[in-house]
Formats: C-alpha cells, structure tokens, sequence
C-alpha cells in the first residue's frame, strides 16, 4: 500500500492533477480515500506539514477553518463549526472565515496532532469526523477561545 501511495504522490507532482492521476487514486486502497488513513492511526500522534488546498488533488491541505486533507482524506474537525469561505452570506463571515483558515494552518503545522475518533465516524458528506488535539487539548477549542469557531452545536450557526 506504501508503494501505491508513493506511485500516487509521484504522478499527481508530475501532472499536476488530471484523469490518469484520478485512475490511479480509484486504484488504492479505501483506507486512503475514506476513513482514518491507515498511515494515520486513531490515538496516534504525527506531524505534517499543512498548507491551503489548491487544485483537484488534494493529500495534505487545509479547505478552510474546520476541514482538511491528510494523507489523502478529508477529516472533518468534530467539535467546532467556522465560518464559510466558499459561499460567506457576508462580507464579515468571509474575513472571518479566512481568519479561521490561516489560523488552522498554524496550529496544524505548530507539532504533533492526534486525530481522536468520535460516536460516528462520518458526516452526510462522507467526511472523516475527529477531533483534531495536541498534547490533550483540541486545536478546535484553541480556535473557540480566538473567536474564531463556535463549538459545534448541530446546524451551521450566523456570523454575520
């Protein structure tokens, strides 16, 4: 499976996306697409080094204040909910929303994250539900304390 991923990494560099990139993702293993990737066990500790999603290919990258890629799936951080960057109903929620993503970025990249599972382990999207802690704190607390999440509650709250 390591060698798959390799094969994957090193074609999606070289074209920069596209079909046959796509093949050779449907061709690996689901733990890569979907779920807790297998390089990335639940409890365990890891560093990566995140930056923000751009293009079709996505394995390690930031979406936006509460969504991200790691080792090619996407985790959706459980215990808060940001404001939108792709479809802000104002002018506010944007700013605050890339204010949010660049912070994630931060604290991402800032050491060693633990993914912790929750009661389910996705959304009605499919994302990967966690939450996202270092050294026992979760990183989405961090973000409530900067004013910068809500905690999750259920349906996507104002922030205009």
């Amino acid at each position: 499976m390591r060698q798959r991923r390799t094969i994957w990494r090193e074609l999606s560099l070289m074209l920069g996306g596209g079909a046959l990139v796509g093949l050779v993702f449907a061709m690996l293993p689901d733990g890569v697409q979907q779920g807790v990737p297998s390089a990335w066990p639940a409890g365990e500790s890891r560093s990566a080094m995140f930056a923000l999603c751009s293009g079709p290919v996505r394995v390690t990258c930031v979406v936006d204040g509460d969504t991200f890629w790691i080792d090619g799936t996407k985790i959706r951080v459980a215990d808060i909910d940001t404001p939108e960057t792709f479809e802000p109903r104002c002018a506010e929620e944007a700013a605050l929303g890339h204010k949010a993503t660049a912070r994630m970025i931060e604290l991402l990249n800032a050491g060693p994250i633990t993914l912790v599972p929750i009661d389910r382990e996705t959304d009605r999207y499919g994302r990967t539900l966690r939450i996202v802690e270092r050294d026992g704190e979760s990183l989405g607390a961090q973000l409530v304390r900067e004013g910068l999440a809500h905690r999750w509650g259920g349906p996507r709250r104002e922030w205009c």
